[in-house]
């Protein structure tokens, strides 16, 4: 189908300390900062985009950071893990790495034929290497901390937990085009097109257990990709003719975006992958300056007053 999904898009979380965030990913994990802005729902924020060089739909984790904010709980109804995708030949290089950097993990582990690298970011999240066989071929960031034959290649999956996850399973195969790839204990994997790294969404059943609570040190949304606009308002018409509360397109400048929750709770997004993070600034400055959409420049000097400073690489 020409509006099909595609994939993940981005991942958005939210962290209480916005310069340690910034250390973690582009520093120990070797992402690129390719967008400094605010979020436009709450301007007084940063909304900070890590990526690969260009900023590629697929490759995008986000945070909003609210600093003071009270600490999450990670339960059911939300995104309880974001698993990036590795070069195979790059296990022992993490570990190394992990053991450098003195950051506790868990593994390597086997799932779904894989291995898998478990640690937590500095507010508790939950972030996963995948080994994945064939990764080489997409190229990594070739300036960022880590060597670009052991640079992270993209996102590879997120884990839901949900207490009813049959629900989820009928909106994921009957309406958005997953199909049931495998399963393992209480976890099923669904997969979209060809299934590879970036293209799957794990569906923890944890019937019974407490559910979780959106604050800092959790994972607000998922992003799923669409190419194009007319895909998207195809996508809007489905979900609001299946009454699952879909928002208008709102306009994020880089992408533009729908927002409805599944039934689980868990919030999804279906997002453009034009116009990319370089529509306001050159690919060799990405993330270099505090970037703001139009209606928002007239409050650029307050705004600019209330955000904490933030020191990148290098500075």
């Amino acid at each position: 189908m020409q509006h099909s999904l595609l994939g993940i898009h981005h991942v958005t979380a939210i962290t209480s300390d916005p310069q340690r965030n910034l250390e973690f990913y582009t520093g120990f994990l070797g992402l690129r900062l390719v967008k400094v802005t605010v979020n436009f729902d709450d301007p007084g924020s940063y909304h900070l985009y890590y990526g690969d060089r260009e900023g590629h739909p697929g490759t995008i984790m986000t945070f909003f950071a609210w600093p003071g904010a009270p600490r999450g709980r990670q339960g059911t109804g939300q995104i309880n893990a974001t698993a990036f995708s590795i070069p195979q030949a790059s296990l022992g290089y993490w570990l190394g790495r992990l053991h450098e950097h003195n950051i506790q993990y868990e593994g390597p582990t086997s799932r779904f034929g894989e291995q898998v690298l478990s640690l937590r970011d500095p507010d508790g999240l939950v972030t996963e290497l995948v080994a994945h066989p064939g990764e080489n071929a997409s190229a990594g960031w070739e300036n960022g901390a880590i060597p670009a034959e052991h640079a992270i290649r993209g996102l590879s999956s997120v884990t839901l937990w949900e207490d009813d996850y049959e629900q989820t399973a009928r909106l994921l195969t009957d309406t958005l085009g997953f199909r049931l790839v495998s399963e393992e204990e209480n976890t099923f994997r669904y997969a979209l097109g060809t299934g590879g790294a970036g293209t799957r969404v794990d569906v923890r059943n944890a019937n019974g257990f407490w559910s979780g609570k959106i604050a800092t040190g959790t994972i607000h949304h998922v992003a799923w990709r669409v190419a194009t606009d007319e895909a998207q308002q195809k996508w809007r018409q489905i979900l609001d003719e299946g009454d699952f509360n879909v928002t208008p397109i709102l306009n994020r400048e880089y992408f533009h975006s729908i927002y409805f929750p599944e039934p689980g709770g868990v919030l999804f997004e279906i997002a453009t992958d034009p116009p990319g993070f370089a529509v306001d600034e050159p690919v060799e400055q990405l993330g270099t300056q505090l970037k703001l959409p139009p209606w928002l420049e007239a409050q650029r000097a307050q705004i600019e007053r209330t955000l904490p400073p933030l020191r990148r690489q290098g500075e």
